[in-house]
């Protein structure tokens, strides 16, 4: 089993820095801001031939008794209870805060190894730096900077000391399945399905927008498939992003849609569909992502809203025909095993492998019921298709005078397509390559 390494400490320590250096990514958002980090980040990391997890926590507060301090200070308590070994983070440019001896109390009584860290002290001497943070005792301090990479070598050596090296190949990922993001605007329930689907508070699910800032994402198995769950921050109006760090949550939430496989988009059954929605599902049709529709909520709202709802939907999203919708109530577990299997069903469309000889005679059938209309004196051939990507499925189309065909016409041949090979959850790509003409330099 690969150790696993806990980063522990008061806010705005430099625990996400930290954690992007281990991992050797940039997965944890990172500002000069306290409290950025709310949820329980993971990564894979590696010594040499030691492979390790890491987990990034929110600040920790632990004497918190309620609202989203209390919600993280939990995160963070069942991280130190899951992990190996704990890295206690302080500042060593603030100095030894009460907080600090709070947490380092708690922390004795946790029974896990504690390895004590001073960071931020690039450029100051090491001595002098942990001089002060004796007064915790938590042992020697280990002076480093996660920003600069000073001395976290030796502090992985000494972390990682009393576990062997990979002989056996525990280092391997797990099987790869499909990688689903969870988006919509703040406060729609995307944390809640998440918890449901995993049945643990895995990530903060809290009646505040904006409670999710980073991008978390969560492992996942059920009936022996493997997910990659991605819970993302609420996307909200160009126009209502003031917040420096709004605006690096709704970044890594684009990048989540585009590295996903599937996107579920969550609307809001109580509230009605917005213009905002409808971006949301635009950018991930333009990204080309299998998407999942749900509606959550549905428990909380009565059967002549439920009427007005479904409605809205046909009306607002009719673009998106092709994506299963389904009404759910994220809270109490209603019609969320539906959603999962709508998933499975979107990325097997998306993943899907197309035969030639079987997309021609579905090109020429399709040309043969409707052919493309003329430009001028040229009427486009359509001769012969093939596949040319997945996720979402390419279909090359190769011909004559190509560069005519409308784009009413596409449009007829993606649902031609779709409808023929039973593609659902997933949109289609076309792309035209024209036969060169050997006589049109000629006069």
């Amino acid at each position: 089993m690969k150790p696993t390494l806990v980063l522990v400490g008061r806010p705005n320590v430099g625990k996400s820095t930290l954690f992007n250096r281990l991992t050797r990514t940039r997965d944890a958002l990172v500002a000069d801001l306290p409290g950025l980090t709310r949820d329980r980040h993971y990564g894979h990391g590696r010594l040499g031939d030691k492979p390790f997890l890491v987990v990034d926590t929110g600040g920790f507060e632990p004497l918190a008794k309620s609202g989203i301090v209390h919600e993280m200070a939990r995160q963070a308590e069942a991280a130190i209870a899951e992990g190996d070994v704990i890295l206690f983070m302080v500042d060593a440019r603030t100095g030894l805060a009460p907080q600090d001896k709070e947490i380092a109390h708690l922390l004795r009584r946790a029974g896990r190894p504690v390895h004590l860290v001073v960071n931020k002290a690039e450029g100051m001497a090491r001595a002098v730096v942990g001089a002060e943070f004796h007064e915790l005792g938590m042992g020697e301090p280990r002076v480093i900077s996660g920003a600069h990479g000073e001395g976290v070598r030796e502090l992985l050596d000494l972390a990682l000391a009393p576990y062997g090296a990979d002989e056996d190949g525990e280092s391997a990922q797990p099987g790869q399945g499909p990688r689903v993001a969870i988006v919509g605007r703040p406060n729609v329930g995307k944390s809640t399905l998440i918890n449901a689907l995993l049945g643990e508070e895995r990530v903060i699910a809290f009646d505040m927008p904006g409670t999710t800032r980073d991008a978390i994402e969560v492992p996942f198995e059920r009936n022996g498939r493997s997910y990659a769950l991605i819970d993302t921050a609420g996307l909200r109006r160009k126009g209502r992003v003031f917040e420096a760090v709004e605006k690096f949550s709704v970044i890594k939430t684009l990048q989540a849609v585009e590295q996903a496989n599937v996107v579920v988009l969550m609307v809001d059954a109580s509230q009605d569909i917005s213009d905002q929605d409808a971006h949301i599902a635009g950018f991930c049709i333009e990204a080309g992502r299998a998407l999942v529709l749900a509606v959550n909520k549905w428990d909380a709202i009565d059967d002549y809203r439920r009427e007005r709802i479904k409605q809205d939907v046909a009306r607002k999203l009719n673009f998106l025909d092709f994506a299963k919708l389904h009404c759910i109530s994220a809270r109490e577990g209603q019609g969320i095993v539906g959603v999962l299997s709508s998933v499975d069903q979107a990325y097997a469309a998306a993943m899907v492998k197309l035969p030639t000889p079987q997309l021609t005679r579905v090109l020429q059938a399709a040309v043969q019921k409707q052919q493309p209309p003329r430009r001028g004196n040229v009427r486009p051939k359509l001769r012969y298709a093939h596949q040319g990507g997945q996720n979402p499925p390419i279909i090359v189309i190769h011909g004559n005078a190509l560069d005519a065909v409308p784009a009413a016409y596409t449009r007829y041949l993606e649902k031609t397509f779709l409808d023929a090979f039973r593609l659902q959850g997933t949109p289609l790509r076309i792309q035209y390559k024209s036969s060169h003409n050997p006589f049109a330099d000629k006069e």
